[in-house]
């Protein structure tokens, strides 16, 4: 399985691909920063975005996008930027027909150091080990952007189990209405 992770941001938006299954070993691809000018003008960097996400989209052709699940934060402009970047992730992977997760911070945390509360060193740091590379991603955007893509591997067999139960569910409740 191969995930594109976004970890979305209107300056830096963290990109990383990784490639593998649940419970061997899993290879990191690439990762990288898709950045815009704080000074430029909310539609040109969105559009900034979109460019360099399909560029990844274009080189790596992952099955699955896996994104930061925007939450509540206190700065309401922060939030809507990251909210406006996970936008343009979620729409380029639609409309090439790839599947799009959304994953919580604390998800991801928890998935790759066992700690929803974990920091952002230690996110890198179990990155690193887990790709088994020389040094942490750097900025954290990136690390965090393979840290999605982990998490979308480990935990996709069990949500795909979980949406056909659901699937089964609902075509069995059609049956007995009909």
């Amino acid at each position: 399985m191969r995930v594109l992770g976004v970890d979305p941001g209107l300056t830096r938006c963290g990109v990383g691909v990784v490639e593998g299954v649940a419970g061997r070993p899993l290879t990191m691809i690439g990762v990288g920063v898709v950045r815009t000018p704080a000074d430029a003008e909310l539609g040109h960097r969105l559009v900034a975005i979109e460019r360099g996400i399909e560029e990844w989209l274009d080189e790596h052709r992952p099955e699955f996008v896996a994104v930061e699940r925007v939450f509540s934060q206190h700065n309401v402009r922060t939030v809507m930027g990251t909210a406006q970047a996970s936008a343009v992730a979620m729409l380029c992977a639609a409309r090439r027909g790839i599947p799009v997760a959304l994953h919580t911070p604390s998800e991801v945390k928890a998935a790759v150091t066992g700690s929803g509360r974990a920091d952002k060193a230690q996110v890198g740091a179990m990155v690193t080990r887990l790709l088994r590379l020389a040094e942490p991603p750097r900025p954290a955007d990136a690390a965090d952007a393979l840290a999605l893509a982990i998490c979308h591997i480990w935990r996709a067999p069990a949500h795909n189990r979980l949406q056909q139960a659901v699937a089964q569910h609902a075509s069995a409740l059609k049956g007995r209405t009909r």
